[in-house]
C-alpha cells in the first residue's frame, strides 16, 4: 500500500512537478484573462459606438425624445449647446448631466472611468462625444460598465478551472510515472531485507524497462558477489585460523597435563622446549594473523626511495638459511617503498624456498623497463600451474607440501601479495625450469629523491 511521506522522493517529485505545473497554468492563465479582459473591453467601447451610430442621426433629424432607447447596462445622456439635459436613457431621465468633461479641440472623443457617473451607480466608463449642430456642439455621454482586467467572471472560473485541472492531472501523472519508476528499486529493496548471511546466494531482480535500474540492479549483484566471495573467505578464514591456532594449544596442554600427573617421570628440559616451540608457533600465528588486519585495514605505508639490491643483500646478510643462497643483485634498482614491509615480504618468499627447496635458492634483483623486479627461485618440486593463484589465499599450503611446511602458518605468501598490492606492484609465481620461481615486481623510480606522487597519504 503506498503512503503518503513528505520526505519521500516520491512526494517531493510529485510536489515540485504539481508546483510547476501550477507556475506554468497560473502564468498561461494571467495572460489569457489579460486577453479576455481586454476582448471584453473592446467589446465595451464597440458599444459605446454602437450608440453613437443610434443616437446621432436622431439628434440630426430632430426633434430628439425626451427619453431615449438604451442597450443593457448603457446610459445615454445628450446635451445641447447650452449644456442643458435634451434626451436621455430612463435610468437618467430627469437627472443632471452624469459628466462635464468633454474632448479637447482637435479629437471628436474623449473617454474617461468614473466612480460612479453623476445620477448612476458603480464605476463606468463614460465616452463624451462631439456632435456639431447649427447652434453650436452638443455633447453625447455614453456609460457602459468597465470592464475588469480579467474580462468577465465566465472567463475567471474557466481559467481557474482549467488550471486546477491541469496541475492535478499533471501531479497524478508524475506520481504514476514516479511510482512505476520505483517499482524495481522497492523489488530490490525488499529482496535485500530478505537477504541474511544464510542466503547470500540471492540476487536482486533485474529490471528491463529502465536502463538506468538495470544498471543498479547489476550493481547491487556484483556487490552481493563479493559480499558472498569475502564472507566465504572469512569463513574459511576463521575455521582455518582456529583450527591452526587449536592445535598448538591443544598439543601444550596435553604436555602439561601429562607433566602434572606424571612430574616424577617428566623429562622438563624436553617438555618445556616442546611447549616453547609451540608458543612460538602460536606468536607467528598471531603476529601474521595482526599483520594480514593491519594490511585489510589499509594503514600508511613509510615510504622512502630505496635501493632494493642493496636492501635485498642486507636482509641475507642478518639471516642464516638451510639452502644455498645465491645472489645476482642489480644496485641501482629504486624504488619508493617501506623498508620494513618489503623486508618482510623477502623473508617470507625465502622462508618459504627455504622449506621447499632441495639444495639452492636463487635470489635476484634486476630492472625491466619502468618496474623492479625481485625474484626468489627454488630448486624444489614446484607448483602445478593450475595451483599458482590457490597459494596466495589464506591459510593455504598444498597437500603435497604438508609434511614439509610444518612451521609455516599458512598467511606468508598472501601477506606478501597484500604487501606487494600495497605498493601498486605485483606478486605471482611464473615459470621456471625447476622449482617454484616467485617474480615481486613493483613501480621503479629514477633516482634517490624521494617522488611527492609517491607519498602515502
Amino acid at each position: 500500500m503506498l503512503r503518503w511521506n513528505r520526505s519521500s522522493f516520491r512526494a517531493r517529485r510529485t510536489s515540485d512537478a504539481g508546483a510547476v505545473a501550477a507556475l506554468v497554468c497560473i502564468g498561461v492563465s494571467v495572460l489569457f484573462l489579460l486577453f479576455a479582459g481586454s476582448k471584453e473591453a473592446d467589446a465595451s467601447l464597440v458599444r459605446a459606438g454602437g450608440a453613437w451610430n443610434r443616437v446621432v442621426p436622431l439628434i440630426r433629424q430632430g426633434p430628439l425624445p425626451s427619453v431615449l432607447p438604451g442597450g443593457k447596462g448603457e446610459a445615454i445622456q445628450v446635451l445641447d449647446a447650452h449644456g442643458r439635459v435634451v434626451a436621455a436613457t430612463r435610468q437618467l431621465a430627469g437627472k443632471p448631466p452624469m459628466a462635464t468633461f468633454r474632448s479637447t479641440s482637435r479629437d471628436v472623443r474623449a473617454a474617461r472611468a468614473l466612480c460612479p457617473p453623476a445620477g448612476l451607480k458603480g464605476c463606468m466608463t463614460v465616452v463624451s462625444y462631439k456632435v456639431y449642430q447649427p447652434d453650436g456642439i452638443w455633447l453625447l455621454y455614453v456609460a457602459v460598465p468597465v470592464v475588469a482586467w480579467y474580462g468577465n467572471a465566465t472567463a475567471l472560473f474557466f481559467a481557474i478551472g482549467v488550471s486546477l485541472l491541469m496541475t492535478a492531472m499533471m501531479a497524478a501523472w508524475a506520481f504514476r510515472d514516479i511510482t512505476k519508476a520505483l517499482v524495481p528499486v522497492n523489488a530490490m529493496r525488499t529482496e535485500l531485507a530478505e537477504i541474511t548471511a544464510a542466503g547470500l546466494d540471492r540476487r536482486v531482480p533485474v529490471p528491463g524497462n529502465y536502463e538506468e535500474m538495470g544498471f543498479l540492479a547489476e550493481t547491487v549483484n556484483d556487490t552481493l558477489d563479493r559480499l558472498e566471495g569475502a564472507y566465504q573467505q572469512l569463513r574459511h578464514f576463521t575455521s582455518d585460523a582456529s583450527h591452526d591456532l587449536r592445535s598448538p594449544i591443544t598439543a601444550m596442554r596435553a604436555l602439561l597435563e601429562e607433566a602434572l600427573m606424571y612430574p616424577q617421570g617428566t623429562d622438563w628440559p624436553k617438555m618445556t622446549a616442546a611447549v616453547l616451540a609451540g608458543v612460538d608457533r602460536l606468536q607467528a600465528i598471531v603476529t601474521d594473523l595482526l599483520t594480514m588486519a593491519r594490511l585489510d585495514a589499509r594503514a600508511p605505508l613509510t615510504r622512502e626511495a630505496t635501493d632494493l639490491g642493496r636492501l635485498v643483500g642486507a636482509e641475507l646478510d642478518h639471516r642464516t638459511y638451510r639452502r644455498e643462497i645465491v645472489r645476482d643483485l642489480r644496485e641501482d634498482v629504486f624504488v619508493d617503498c617501506d623498508r620494513l614491509r618489503i623486508a618482510r615480504v623477502l623473508t617470507n618468499l625465502l622462508d618459504n624456498a627455504d622449506r621447499h627447496a632441495t639444495s639452492r635458492i636463487n635470489v635476484i634483483v634486476w630492472a625491466d623497463g619502468l618496474s623492479a623486479v625481485l625474484e626468489v627461485v627454488d630448486d624444489g618440486g614446484g607448483i602445478a600451474v593450475d595451483q599458482r593463484e590457490m597459494v596466495f589465499d589464506r591459510f593455504t599450503r598444498l597437500e603435497a607440501s604438508r609434511d614439509r611446511d610444518i612451521g609455516g602458518t599458512g598467511l606468508g605468501l598472501a601477506i606478501a601479495r597484500e604487501i606487494a598490492e600495497a605498493h601498486e606492484g605485483t606478486l605471482s609465481i611464473q615459470d621456471s625450469e625447476r622449482g617454484a620461481r616467485f617474480v615481486l615486481r613493483l613501480p621503479r623510480i629514477r633516482s634517490l629523491a624521494r617522488p611527492l606522487a609517491h607519498v602515502a597519504s
